[in-house]
């Protein structure tokens, strides 16, 4: 099934060649959709800048930092059924730092947050233990079919990556 992004950027333009191309974020978030059975197919992605990122997170999560995704669920009026799920708010700074920390490919890590998100759209979480055990199996899943590594392995370093 298809789905629609509204791919929005609003990061130094420089940096803009190192995000991912509409085909990609299309490709991942179809991918939880399709997995979940989800009739809702349009999201809307948003890339940031640290200041972006860190004002959102502290308005709606009460922490004062940037972050690497937000994720705000669309909740449509009472008898209004719209296709959109929800918005991401990425930010560009936190992934690829993220990704250099951690050892691994930035498109890898953004399929990784991408998906993480969708499912947080969807109505998963990671409060407590066995709500994160089962969404990261999940996510374990859905990147394996990118040929995408468990982003949850301890590698050499004792990082969690």
């Amino acid at each position: 099934m298809n789905v629609e992004i509204d791919r929005q950027v609003a990061i130094d333009e420089r940096a803009e060649a190192r995000l991912p191309s509409q085909s990609e974020l299309e490709r991942w978030v179809a991918c939880v959709l399709d997995a979940e059975d989800e009739p809702r197919r349009e999201v809307t992605i948003r890339f940031v800048e640290r200041a972006e990122s860190q004002q959102l997170n502290r308005e709606y999560r009460g922490k004062d930092k940037p972050t690497n995704v937000l994720s705000f669920p669309f909740e449509a009026p009472p008898g209004l059924e719209l296709p959109l799920l929800g918005d991401l708010v990425i930010c560009h700074d936190v992934v690829v730092a993220e990704a250099n920390e951690q050892r691994k490919s930035t498109r890898d890590h953004y399929a990784h947050l991408v998906i993480h998100g969708c499912l947080h759209l969807l109505g998963y979480d990671h409060i407590d233990d066995e709500e994160a055990e089962q969404m990261e199996a999940l996510e374990r899943a859905l990147l394996a079919r990118f040929d995408i590594a468990d982003p949850y392995r301890a590698d050499d370093s004792g990082l969690d990556v």
